[in-house]
């Protein structure tokens, strides 16, 4: 099972504003739900009625967009999977921003929804282009570390580690275990304290 995430192509959705809580990204009456099924319908959901229609996840020309363009400290507050879960559910399947809560991030990752980061003024230009032109092709290359919009380029960010694991398919740790099944079962025999009850 190979899941290689080199790079995300698609469009751009700016979301302006710092610090954007996960209860805000998804409010904790959907934590009921026993699946992650729905959950894209809820993303910003209070957010969305409060504007009416203006938020950009209502705006006609941001539908299908699959990259979201953030500020800073996005995904603060809980800690709860369901945040990144509502937006892979939206459509979204990359972030850049300028700083990501911790937990968030690691979620995201779990997930393989790379999250990249660049300075407050690569954001700001990068929020900028895709609300002149919301069709401007968007390309996060994980392989280069480089944004590209249109013809804008900019360097992003993202550690080493995160990176090696997305670009050789290895953040997937479930899909790693069910790869190499014949080698975990093979492993757990040899342990004296694992009984699989065959």
């Amino acid at each position: 099972m190979v899941s290689e995430v080199k790079q995300v192509s698609g469009c751009g959705v700016p979301l302006i504003g710092n610090d954007i809580d996960t209860d805000r990204i998804i409010p904790a009456r959907y934590l009921k739900a026993i699946t992650f099924d729905g959950l894209g319908e809820g993303a910003f959901i209070d957010d969305r009625t409060a504007l009416k229609g203006e938020h950009p996840f209502d705006l006609p020309q941001y539908q299908g967009a699959n990259i979201l363009i953030v500020n800073r400290n996005f995904g603060c507050g809980s800690s709860r999977e369901h945040a990144p879960q509502a937006l892979a559910k939206w459509g979204i399947k990359a972030l850049i921003g300028e700083s990501f809560a911790e937990i968030f991030f690691g979620n995201c990752v779990a997930m393989g929804i790379p999250c990249v980061t660049a300075d407050s003024a690569t954001i700001k230009k990068l929020q900028e282009l895709v609300t002149t032109n919301p069709q401007a092709s968007v390309t996060v290359n994980l392989e280069t570390l480089q944004v590209q919009v249109d013809d804008y380029t900019t360097p992003v960010s993202i550690g080493e580690g995160t990176r090696s694991t997305f670009v050789s398919g290895t953040w997937d740790a479930c899909g790693q275990l069910v790869a190499n099944a014949d080698q975990v079962r093979a492993t757990a025999a040899k342990l004296p304290y694992v009984a699989w009850g065959y």
